[in-house]
C-alpha cells in the first residue's frame, strides 16, 4: 500500500511563499543582465531554483502518511501439512521435508495462552502485527497449539478441503491472508495435479490471499514407484488372470530394478526385472497368471533396486525417496462354482459326448444334460401290446404308476448329471424356480415344438432377468430349421434367422477369427498370433452347417465361414441382453475337430472349456455381496452391499444377514447389514478399513424358515498411502495457480522474513492511518541537505566553467 505526502496548514505558508517568490524574482532578474541568453543559462538556473525551493519545503515541514495493518486486529493463518508425503527426502538432501517445516516452525515460537507467539524470526513479526492462528492439515483440519504435534503420518493431502474449511470457518472475520506451508502434493477431489477436479478452480477467489510456501524440490526426487496397477479376467484358460502395472523410476539410471509378483502367502510366483537407460524412466509389466484355488484371492506386487549379482533387499533400496510407493496388494476375485449348464439336445449326438468329456476336468462347471431319445408319437402309429397306453420304450426300466407312465405322445427324454431324481423329471423346466437355478442354457439339435410358449418366455427371463447365459448350437434342427424365427427363443439369438444368399453354395466351411475375435481371450487358444494362424489353417473343415442371416445391431461376431471374405456369414456371434449374454455357433459338428491329432483334439477341449467359462461369466447367484469403495478419497468407509434373492429371483427381505470382515491381520470383524430403503432385496453395511492391505468379507444368509438361502464373498484392498506417494515431486504450478487466484503470491523459504515484514503494508481488512513528518524519516534530512548543496555547487561551477556573469 503506497503512502502519501501532504502540505499541513502551517504558518510558514506565507513567508515560505515570499520567500521563494522573491528568489526567484531575483535569479530572472540577475540571469537577465547576461549579454545573451543561451541553454546553459537556462540550466543553470533550473539548478539554483531546485536548490530553493527544497529549502524553502523545509520551512512548511511536510507530512509522510499511510494505512497499515493495525495492529492484533486481524488475523493471519499459518497452516501446516502433516500428511505422509512430507517424508520424501528430495534428492541430495541431507533432511526430509518434513525435517525442513519442523526447522522453520521451531524458528523462535513460544505458546503464550491458547495463541502463538515468538520470540525471534518471522513469525515474531507476525505476531507483533496480527492475530497467527496455527493449524495443521492431512485428511482433514485441525488446530494445534505450537506445531509441537506434527508427525507427518497423515494418509492425505486435503489441501482444497483445508482451504475451504477455513475459508466457511472465518467468514465475516478480518482474515488478512493463509501462509500454506506445503509440498503441493494434494489428493483431495477438490484438486489434482494441476486443476480442479469437481470444482472449478474459480470457487478458489473467494478465499483471502494464499501465501503458499514451497516445501520440496520440483524435480522429481531418486524413487521407484508402482502406477495405474490394474487386474483383469478372462476365460482364458491357461492364464485367466493378468496384472498390469507401471513401474517409475527416477535417478536409476543404469541399475536394475526387480517387479516381483507374490501370493498371500509370501511365495514368489514371478519376477520380470528391468535394466533402466535414463535418469528419469517408465516401464509396463504385465503378469499372466492362472491360480490354482478359487474365490478371493490376494497377491503383492512390488518393485526394487536390485544388483545383478543380489536380489533386492530393503537396504538396497534405502535411498529412495520413500519405500511407501513400491508395493500394492491385489485382490483377485476367482468366483466360486459350481456352475451350473443344462444342455439340451433334440438327439444323442457326439457333440455332447465330446463336451462332457471336455468339462469333466473343470471342477467349477457341471454340465447337466436333457437328451430327447424319441419324439413324440401317435398312440395309434405304436405297435405295443394289446391293451397298452405308455410308451414301450420305457418297459422293463421301473415299474411307474399307469397315470405317471410316459405316454405315446410325449418325448421320451434322458436326464444326465442330475443332482437327483426329481431333477428335469417334467422335462424342460416349466419354472422360474426350476430353471433359475441353472447359470446358462445351451440348446443343440433341437426344433422350436419341444417347448411351449411359456417356456420360450421363461427362457427368455432367464437371460434377460435373471442374468443368465444362452448357447445355441448349429445341428440340423436349430435356427431356421427348428422353426425358431419369430419366437422368443428366435429373439435371443445375436443373428437374424433369415435365408442365405441364394450364391451362398458352400457345403463346407473354415472358420475365420474377425478383428473382434482376435481382442476375444477366450476365443483364441494360443498366446502368439503366428500360432493362432496356424491352429486356424490346420483346423478341418465343418460339413453340418446353419446358414444364418447377419449379425443382429450390437452383437459381435467372433468367427465367420464362407468362401467370399467380402460377404463372409457369422459363424460364432455373441451379444448382451438384458442382464444375461447369448450366443450362436452355426456349426453342429464341432466334435470333428478332435477326431484328426491328439493336439487338436486338446485344443477342442480348451475351446470348450473357455466358450463355458465365458457363457457363465458374471452369472449372479441368489446371494451377491459387493464392496464399494470410494476411490476418489482415502480413508473412507466401504459400503458392503448384500443382494438376497429366492429360488425365483425375486427379492426377499425378511432374510437374517451374518456378515463378516477378515482384516489384514487376521482379526475377524462383525458387521451388521440393515435393509436398504431404496431397494427391496438388498442389505447395507459400513465398514471404515483402518490399515492397509486385503480385505475379505462373507456373508451368510438365512431365510424366514431358519434355513440357510446361501453364502457369498467379496474382497477388496486398500492402500493408505497409494494416492499420497502417487506423486513425490513438490507442485509448485499448482500453489502458484492458487496463489495468483487469491490474490497472494509465492513465498521462498528464505524470503519468509521480508514477508512478515511487509504484510502490515499490504491489503489487509482492519487498517489505520499513520502520519509522521517528512523530515523525520530516516536519510530523508541529510538527503535534502545534499540536494541543496549539490544544486547550488553545481550551478555555482557551471558559470564559472562558462564564464557566466
Amino acid at each position: 500500500m503506497l503512502a502519501t505526502v501532504t502540505i499541513p496548514v502551517s504558518l510558514w505558508y506565507w513567508p515560505a511563499g515570499v520567500l521563494l517568490a522573491a528568489a526567484l524574482a531575483l535569479m530572472v532578474w540577475s540571469y537577465r543582465r547576461a549579454p545573451r541568453v543561451g541553454a546553459l543559462h537556462g540550466v543553470a538556473f533550473a539548478l539554483k531554483s531546485l536548490g530553493i525551493l527544497v529549502l524553502v519545503l523545509c520551512l512548511i515541514e511536510p507530512l509522510w502518511s499511510g494505512r497499515r495493518a493495525k495492529s492484533g486486529a486481524n488475523l493471519v493463518i499459518v497452516l501446516a501439512d502433516n500428511s505422509g508425503g512430507m517424508s520424501v527426502r528430495d534428492r541430495d538432501a541431507s533432511r526430509s521435508r518434513g525435517e525442513i517445516l519442523q526447522d522453520l516452525l521451531k524458528a523462535g515460537q513460544a505458546v503464550t495462552g491458547s495463541g502463538l507467539t515468538a520470540k525471534s524470526g518471522w513469525l515474531t513479526a507476525l505476531s507483533n502485527d496480527f492475530q497467527v492462528r496455527p493449524y495443521l492439515f492431512d485428511s482433514r483440519l485441525r488446530r494445534t497449539m505450537d506445531f509441537s504435534d506434527l508427525a507427518f503420518d497423515g494418509k492425505a493431502t486435503a489441501l482444497g478441503s483445508a482451504l475451504r474449511t477455513l475459508a466457511g470457518r472465518f467468514q465475516g472475520m478480518p482474515l488478512a491472508g493463509i501462509l500454506v506451508m506445503t509440498d503441493g502434493c494434494a489428493t483431495d477431489d477438490a484438486i489434482s495435479e494441476f486443476e480442479i477436479r469437481n470444482s472449478k478452480l474459480e470457487e478458489l477467489s473467494g478465499l483471502p490471499p494464499v501465501y503458499p510456501v514451497v516445501i520440496g524440490e520440483g524435480r522429481t526426487p531418486k524413487d521407484i514407484s508402482l502406477a495405474n496397477v490394474s487386474v483383469s479376467q478372462t476365460a482364458f484358460e491357461d492364464a485367466p488372470v493378468t496384472i498390469q502395472a507401471e513401474v517409475e523410476a527416477a535417478g536409476f539410471a543404469g541399475q536394475t530394478v526387480a517387479v516381483d509378483l507374490l501370493d498371500d502367502s509370501g511365495v514368489l510366483v514371478e519376477r520380470q526385472q528391468w535394466k533402466i537407460d535414463g535418469s528419469d524412466e517408465r516401464q509396463a509389466f504385465r503378469f499372466r497368471l492362472r491360480p490354482d484355488k478359487t474365490g478371493v484371492l490376494f497377491y503383492r506386487l512390488g518393485a526394487t533396486e536390485m544388483t545383478e549379482e543380489a536380489p533386492p533387499t530393503d537396504a538396497s533400496a534405502a535411498s529412495e525417496a520413500t519405500l511407501a510407493n513400491n508395493e500394492r496388494t491385489i485382490a483377485v476375485d476367482r468366483g466360486k462354482g459350481p456352475y451350473r449348464i443344462l444342455y439340451v439336445a433334440g438327439r444323442p449326438n457326439w457333440e455332447f459326448k465330446f463336451l462332457k468329456r471336455a468339462v469333466e476336468e473343470d471342477e467349477q462347471v457341471q454340465l447337466v444334460g436333457l437328451l430327447r431319445v424319441a419324439k413324440r408319437e401317435p398312440k395309434y402309429d405304436w405297435r405295443g401290446h394289446a391293451g397298452e397306453t405308455s410308451n414301450p420304450l420305457y418297459r422293463g426300466f421301473d415299474e411307474k404308476d399307469q397315470k405317471e407312465a410316459e405316454q405315446y405322445d410325449q418325448p421320451v427324454l434322458v436326464r444326465l448329471n442330475t443332482l437327483d431324481e426329481t431333477e428335469l423329471g417334467d422335462g424342460f423346466p416349466r419354472t422360474k424356480e426350476e430353471l433359475f437355478e441353472y447359470h446358462a442354457v445351451i440348446l443343440d439339435d433341437v426344433e422350436a415344438e419341444l417347448f411351449t410358449r411359456d417356456q420360450m418366455d421363461l427362457l427368455h427371463r432367464f437371460v434377460a432377468e435373471r442374468g443368465g447365459g444362452f448357447l445355441m448350437l448349429g445341428g440340423k434342427e436349430s435356427f431356421q430349421q427348428g422353426n425358431f424365427r419369430r419366437t422368443p427363443i428366435g429373439n435371443l439369438l445375436p443373428v437374424y434367422l433369415e435365408p442365405v444368399p441364394s450364391d451362398f453354395t458352400t457345403t463346407q466351411a473354415r472358420l475365420r477369427l474377425t478383428r473382434e475375435g482376435w481382442l476375444q481371450p477366450w476365443a483364441r487358444l494360443r498366446d502368439k498370433e503366428k500360432e493362432e494362424q496356424q491352429r486356424l489353417s490346420d483346423m478341418p473343415e465343418f460339413r453340418v452347417l446353419n446358414r444364418t442371416g447377419s449379425a443382429k445391431p450390437g452383437a459381435r461376431v467372433i468367427d465367420t465361414i464362407g468362401e467370399d471374405e467380402k460377404r463372409p456369414l457369422p459363424a460364432l456371434a455373441i451379444q448382451r441382453l438384458g442382464n444375461g449374454r447369448t450366443a450362436a455357433l452355426v456349426v453342429g459338428d464341432i466334435w470333428r475337430w478332435g477326431m484328426q491329432t491328439p493336439q487338436m483334439h486338446e485344443d477342442m477341449d480348451k475351446f470348450w472349456r473357455q466358450t463355458l467359462r465365458w457363457l457363465v461369466t458374471d452369472v449372479p447367484g441368489r446371494i451377491s455381496l459387493q464392496a464399494v469403495q470410494r476411490l476418489d478419497e482415502t480413508n473412507q468407509p466401504v459400503v458392503l452391499q448384500v443382494r438376497v434373492r429366492d429360488k425365483a429371483f425375486e427379492p426377499v427381505d425378511n432374510a437374517s444377514i451374518a456378515l463378516e470382515v477378515h482384516e489384514p491381520g487376521g482379526q475377524r470383524v462383525q458387521v451388521t447389514a440393515t435393509p436398504a430403503p431404496a431397494e427391496s432385496g438388498l442389505f447395507e453395511a459400513t465398514y471404515i478399513p483402518r490399515a492397509s492391505g486385503g480385505y475379505l468379507a462373507q456373508v451368510t444368509v438365512t431365510d424366514a424358515t431358519g434355513a440357510e438361502a446361501g453364502e457369498a464373498q467379496a474382497g477388496w484392498t486398500v492402500d493408505l498411502d497409494a494416492r499420497e506417494f502417487q506423486s513425490v515431486r513438490a507442485n509448485r504450478p499448482l500453489l502458484e495457480k492458487i496463489a495468483r487466484r487469491t490474490g497472494g503470491r509465492i513465498v521462498e523459504i528464505d524470503q519468509l522474513d521480508d514477508f512478515a515484514r511487509s504484510l502490515p503494508r499490504q491489503r489487509v481488512p482492519v487498517t489505520e492511518v499513520w502520519i509522521k513528518p517528512l523530515w523525520d524519516l530516516p536519510g530523508i534530512l541529510p538527503a535534502a541537505c545534499l540536494l541543496i548543496l549539490s544544486c547550488f555547487a553545481a550551478e555555482w561551477a557551471l558559470r564559472r566553467w562558462k564564464g557566466l556573469p
